[in-house]
């Protein structure tokens, strides 16, 4: 019994510390669910995916609102550009939510490791790209619009399939709309938490949740949210952009191993 009670203690520190992993990565550079989300897996083998999936979403939200607070502070958003992303992000986690159990997500999971690769050689072989904030430089009547395909095709992805959507954002800010890679990240950060509740909504609504799970992963990740934002906003967006390239990196390596490797 003893043996037991150790294994699951120990169990349950490697959950926390994996929380905290994928809140202070997430806050940088998105994609802390690389990190989370197979801890759970491994952890919980023999509970519905969707459960999993529900408690990460729960405990992702908590570290993504912490992280956005803190930005903020740092960081002047255009609001004009955001708000229309923030709304479209929101329908579009819910509409994805809702065809993920219509259509299968094969696809796009096989899909996946080529997008990140194209992703990340754009974002190598322009180094100077997200360095210099200069989003009023190009906003014009088009970009709210602009701003709402962002939302809904983003957001529609986290709701439907999720891995690497704060990874998306980010370079959709950056590339799109000219932030730079802090200014990014704050934004992706505030888009993130709404797509996230969406999502949570709708595998709630459908009986996939398992909220003391998820709530007591929330407080790691916060912690670790809290550690990843002081240093983003301390070493500025280069640093933020080295993360970024070596997030996008592990995770063309997990996704490609996810979709053709593993059974």
């Amino acid at each position: 019994m003893e043996t037991v009670v150790d294994f699951a203690s120990y169990l349950w520190l490697l959950l926390l510390v994996a929380a905290f992993a994928s809140g202070l990565v997430d806050a940088i550079a998105g994609g802390g669910g690389l990190i989370q989300v197979p801890a759970l897996f491994a952890a919980y083998p023999d509970t519905h995916p969707a459960t999993l999936l529900s408690a990460n979403k729960v405990s992702s939200i908590g570290g993504t609102i912490n992280a956005a607070r803190r930005y903020l502070r740092h960081a002047k958003l255009p609001w004009n550009i955001l708000g229309p992303a923030i709304v479209a992000g929101f329908v579009g986690a819910l509409l994805g939510a809702l065809a993920v159990s219509v259509f299968p997500p094969e696809p796009l999971r096989k899909a996946l490791p080529f997008m990140l690769a194209i992703l990340l050689a754009y974002t190598w072989f322009a180094p100077n790209m997200g360095l210099e904030n200069r989003p009023t430089h190009k906003i014009g009547r088009h970009e709210p619009l602009k701003a709402v395909l962002v939302g809904l095709i983003i957001g529609f992805y986290d709701g439907f399939f999720g891995p690497a959507t704060g990874s998306f954002f980010l370079f959709a800010f950056v590339r799109i709309f000219y932030f730079d890679f802090l200014h990014a990240s704050a934004a992706t950060k505030l888009v993130n938490v709404t797509t996230n509740l969406a999502s949570i909504l709708m595998l709630t609504s459908l009986g996939f949740i398992d909220w003391p799970l998820g709530l007591s992963l929330m407080v790691a990740n916060i912690f670790g949210s809290q550690v990843g934002s002081m240093l983003a906003i301390a070493h500025g967006s280069q640093f933020v952009r080295k993360i970024f390239l070596i997030v996008v990196l592990a995770l063309i390596a997990r996704s490609a191993y996810s979709a053709f490797f593993s059974n």
